[in-house]
């Protein structure tokens, strides 16, 4: 399967993770996809929370599609109770209007509801892309991320969780969860209520054919994308002892993979990097993380080593 720098198509920017009120945001439906299109993003997903005291909200945003702005259907979906005893938080992007809810009136978990590995499973059999949100945020224990076995995605950032509560990282949760050998992809994203500097600070980068909601879900589910904070990435090529890297301008370019095992390359405005492989022999896995100038990230969803020795 290509990955995303060489399918055909291109990059398409959008955010995944919002809300309205339709559940808890601050903003309309309106005014929030109005806010994402003229801020220059490509699409977006209005993922209010699926909750009985909403109405389990699946919002209509095909009236604000505009040329050059698209959207996306989904909710955020909760059940059941995590190992801390609260509720399952489960990002879905491209749920059909006639989704079943769960059992969920509220956000406190009840006795007896469908657990979050169900309903995620549900929701990615319905053809959703499935993302375990916000794990730090949530206090999500390894446990409970690898019960979560029908997601696509970890959400290595979020962008309202790191400003209203400085817990907005994933990337722990995924890296172990690539170390047991799931093949998730990363996706960063805003959470947005509109409530706090919650918007504009985190994003996928999808590669398709279109920007429309097929293509770019389909797109999502095969891992066809990279997470942003403003870095971008044009090309990884993993050779048998280097990973080439081709990037807007960085200072740092980082390959990470199993355990301990990474290597850093450090300059002024660099767009290429040889990236040196030796730390990382023993690793079925690699990732790329890119640092700018003003400290912002991206990173690269997993490349997988391949049977025959080089990487898929």
């Amino acid at each position: 399967m290509p990955d995303a720098f060489t399918a055909p198509g291109r990059f398409f920017r959008g955010n995944l993770h919002t809300h309205s009120t339709r559940s808890d945001g601050a903003l309309n439906p309106a005014e929030v996809c109005r806010r994402y299109a003229d801020e220059g993003y490509d699409f977006l997903a209005l993922t209010d929370h699926f909750l009985g005291r909403y109405g389990y909200p699946l919002v209509d945003t095909r009236p604000f599609r505009r040329p050059g702005f698209m959207t996306l259907p989904g909710a955020e979906l909760h059940a059941g109770a995590m190992a801390n005893g609260e509720l399952w938080h489960i990002l879905a992007v491209g749920l059909p209007d006639d989704f079943a809810p769960p059992h969920a009136p509220d956000f406190r978990p009840l006795p007896g509801q469908e657990d979050g590995p169900a309903l995620a499973a549900r929701a990615a059999a319905a053809g959703a892309f499935v993302a375990i949100a916000h794990p730090q945020w949530s206090g999500l224990t390894q446990a409970d991320a690898a019960s979560m076995g029908a997601a696509h995605a970890v959400e290595v950032y979020n962008h309202g969780c790191a400003n209203g509560a400085d817990r907005g990282d994933g990337l722990h949760t995924a890296d172990l969860l690539l170390s047991q050998g799931r093949r998730l992809s990363f996706c960063a994203t805003d959470d947005a209520h509109f409530t706090e500097p919650d918007h504009f600070g985190g994003w996928v980068m999808v590669k398709a054919e279109e920007n429309g909601p097929e293509a770019l879900i389909a797109a999502l589910r095969a891992g066809r994308h990279y997470a942003s904070q403003g870095p971008e990435f044009r090309a990884i090529a993993a050779g048998a002892r280097t990973v080439e890297v081709a990037c807007t301008a960085v200072r740092s370019v980082i390959v990470q993979g199993q355990g301990s095992a990474a290597v850093a390359v450090h300059g002024l405005s660099m767009t290429r990097a040889s990236v040196p492989l030796a730390r990382l022999e023993g690793s079925p896995w690699l990732r790329v993380t890119l640092i700018d100038a003003a400290g912002r990230r991206a990173w690269s969803n997993p490349v997988w080593r391949a049977a025959a020795g080089g990487w898929a």
